[in-house]
């Protein structure tokens, strides 16, 4: 089943009057899950149509476990923000499930329209239409404590933004002890320069990666001045996610086995001539 919200690419000017084509949103059905697409049979999100609150996708669900960098019930008080809409999937979580205040930003308007009709866009979530760059530009300073990133076009080949002042924008708009999750996907290469120009904002120290799934996605996370806790507490913190959120699709036991710290790979000397 295909349902196009529209059939031909709209055009938007960005800030610098510069004409953007964006793909046609078609939307694919599946076994009870419903899917977004960029004009191509790449997946950029999904909802269970019966269970909209079930987070859908392994990678999505990763995506969460920015929580464990959070103190115990850390998200209360808070603010969220996610760059590039998907299915709605983490806006769903964090305004409905944390109820957390959330501003997400997203360029593509067919994808804002898809998500009104087809993913039960919360209607208490923030929805920005433009670019991400330009909204951190402007963005208060210090004033996210959860920021989800999940930028790809049509193609899904890399990030859209992925240069080092883009994630310093991004810690700038954390407040201390906030968290930053990203989605990178692509080959390793593409991976450690990613993760590499997230280490040059945010500290080596700050910076962890998660497993990749089975698809290729692999799950960065950055903190802004993160205290690291000792096993037991992140033991405990995982215990309260999975209780509380366990049944929405979030294994968080099991993501302390897919944690690791940033390593920088070491230069290798070149050979004499």
């Amino acid at each position: 089943m295909n349902l196009t919200p529209s059939e031909a690419p709209r055009m938007v000017q960005d800030p610098d009057d510069l004409a953007v084509e964006l793909p046609p949103v078609t939307i694919s059905e599946h076994e009870g899950v419903r899917y977004l697409h960029l004009g191509s049979p790449w997946i950029q999100g999904g909802m269970r149509i019966r269970k909209p609150q079930h987070v859908e996708l392994d990678y999505v669900q990763r995506m969460l476990a920015s929580l464990l960098w959070l103190p115990q019930g850390g998200w209360e008080g808070g603010r969220a923000a996610q760059l590039g809409l998907g299915a709605g999937a983490i806006t769903r979580f964090t305004a409905q499930q944390l109820d957390m205040p959330t501003t997400v930003v997203e360029i593509n308007p067919d994808v804002i329209s898809a998500n009104a009709i087809w993913f039960a866009l919360p209607a208490a979530a923030e929805v920005v239409r433009g670019d991400a760059a330009d909204w951190l530009a402007v963005a208060e300073p210090a004033s996210v404590r959860l920021l989800h990133v999940d930028l790809y076009d049509h193609e899904a080949a890399a990030p859209v933004l992925d240069s080092q002042e883009f994630y310093a924008g991004c810690r700038d708009v954390l407040e201390e002890g906030g968290v930053l999750s990203v989605n990178l996907f692509g080959r390793d290469a593409s991976f450690h320069d990613s993760i590499s120009r997230m280490a040059a904002a945010f500290g080596d120290d700050q910076v962890w990666s998660m497993r990749p799934t089975r698809e290729g996605n692999t799950v960065a996370v950055a903190g802004r001045g993160v205290a690291v806790p000792d096993k037991a507490e992140l033991r405990a913190r995982a215990a309260l996610i999975e209780s509380r959120f366990g049944t929405l699709g979030l294994p968080a036991r099991t993501w302390l086995r897919m944690v690791r710290p940033y390593a920088p790979v070491p230069m290798v000397p070149a050979r004499p001539a």
